[in-house]
This record gives C-alpha cells, structure tokens and sequence, in this order.
C-alpha cells in the first residue's frame, strides 16, 4: 500500500472513501466531523441516524469502524472511526491503532482502493501529535489490506511536519 501525506481539507479529497474522526453518536461535530457532514449533506447524516437506530443504538464504540455514503463529497463513502481521548494515566494507544485498522478493513469490504485519513484523536481528543502520528503510519504499514493507497490528509503544517517526521 502507498502512504502519501498532503496538507490540505479532508472533504475535497477525489478518493473512493475519506474516514471521518467521528464522534461516537455518529450525529456530527465539530473539526473533521463536522466538515464532513456539512459538506457531504444529509445523506450522511440520514444513515448515521439509521445506525443509531439499528446496529449502534448505544453509538459507535472507541475504536470500531462502520461506513456511510459520501453524500456530496467527491468521495463516495465515508468510514466512521471513533479514536479515543488522550489519557496520560492510561496507555489508549491500541485504541487509536484500532480505528486506523479497522478503517482499513472497511475499506476492504467495500472494495475502496483510495483512502483518505486525517489525523484522529489529535484535535479536541488532544492526543500528543507526534505519538498520534507514529501509531497512524505504524498500523497503516503494517496492515494487511488490499487498499492501494492510505492518504493523510492533514489540516496545518505542524501536523503535516508531524507525520512527514514519522
């Protein structure tokens, strides 16, 4: 698989699949979640709704991934992963690695060969961005999946630096 890194907006991205840093409500945010549903519509907010309703009644748990459709991104799917918060007294760090996994095993299910990434957990969930980095490309590396690329879309140029050290 060939990871790339661009600094740029995540909704603009011409991938098969973009993973949204959701929240586990799956209802929107604020930062990724946020843009992605404004700019991808209500379809997307249709069927996190539908999710709720059904599969996730309790919500989408830490770490886990499910998928919805673009709406009007130029993506054609959107995968939901809820990364964990930062906790210096408790090591989450296979939490995080488990959203980007399981991100990626969606992506196989639905046959996605491009997928676009943002940084998860390092906004309001305050994970140390140079570690959130390096357990992002270490699981993207390691993963067994046909994807055949994993883009990292990055917000600022201190996250893009971060993950370009990694």
């Amino acid at each position: 698989m060939r990871v790339s890194f661009v600094q740029g907006d995540i909704t603009e991205q011409d991938v098969d699949a973009v993973v949204n840093a959701a929240n586990s409500s799956l209802l929107g945010g604020g930062g990724v979640d946020g843009a992605i549903h404004r700019r991808g519509g209500p379809e997307i907010l249709h069927e996190c709704r539908r999710l709720r309703e059904t599969e996730y009644p309790d919500g989408l748990p830490v770490g886990e991934a499910v998928a919805t459709t673009g709406g009007r991104l130029p993506a054609r799917w959107v995968i939901h992963t809820v990364g964990p918060v930062y906790a210096k007294s408790e090591d989450r760090s296979g939490l995080l690695a488990s959203c980007y996994r399981e991100a990626l095993r969606v992506a196989d299910e639905l046959g996605a060969r491009t997928v676009a990434f943002p940084a998860i957990s390092t906004g309001i969930y305050r994970y140390p961005l140079d570690e959130a980095a390096r357990i992002a490309l270490e699981t993207v590396r390691a993963a067994d999946a046909d994807v055949a690329e994993a883009r990292f879309v990055l917000f600022d140029q201190r996250t893009y630096d971060a993950f370009t050290a990694a």
